[in-house]
């Protein structure tokens, strides 16, 4: 396991003064690029021994134990609609703490932590897909790219 880097790097131009970034710990599922607010991610890990829980929900992986605490381990892309991960795709975690409780978000693979001027940001486009307009608190655009920011309140409103 090993804890998020604390380096951000800014994408499009530097910050002016005076004017705040806001930071985001960034994931990739199926080659679309998401991301997360810096602040409400405490690690990112590579899952091992993923325990099953038995009659939870397709996106609820298992449980893992992190440092003694159980945590619940959501299958973003289950959760997106975009299917089940193969079996020869571990995934990496990010690891989030939402009303007391800890959950790992299964990801396809993890990026940088970014820092982004709110004058790239926009509301969900109109060409979201519907389940992901559900779960996304906005959009970046960025060299060509799209964010997709996930509320993770809204991402893990999961009965387990």
């Amino acid at each position: 396991m090993t804890q998020l880097a604390s380096t951000t790097t800014n994408h499009a131009r530097d910050a002016l003064p005076g004017e705040d970034l806001s930071d985001f710990v960034t994931f990739v599922i199926e080659e679309q690029l998401f991301g997360v607010p810096v602040l409400q991610v405490q690690e990112i890990l590579s899952p091992a021994n993923i325990a099953n829980i038995p009659l939870a929900p397709s996106e609820v992986r298992g449980s893992i134990n992190l440092r003694g605490r159980i945590v619940t381990v959501i299958d973003v892309r289950v959760r997106l609609g975009l299917g089940n991960r193969p079996d020869d795709a571990a995934g990496m975690g990010v690891t989030v703490e939402h009303d007391h409780a800890l959950y790992t978000l299964l990801v396809d693979r993890v990026g940088d932590v970014i820092g982004l001027s709110p004058e790239t940001y926009e509301s969900n486009p109109a060409t979201l897909s519907t389940i992901w307009r559900e779960f996304a608190a906005g959009v970046y655009r960025l060299d060509g790219k799209l964010m997709v920011v996930l509320n993770v309140e809204r991402l893990l409103n999961v009965k387990t």
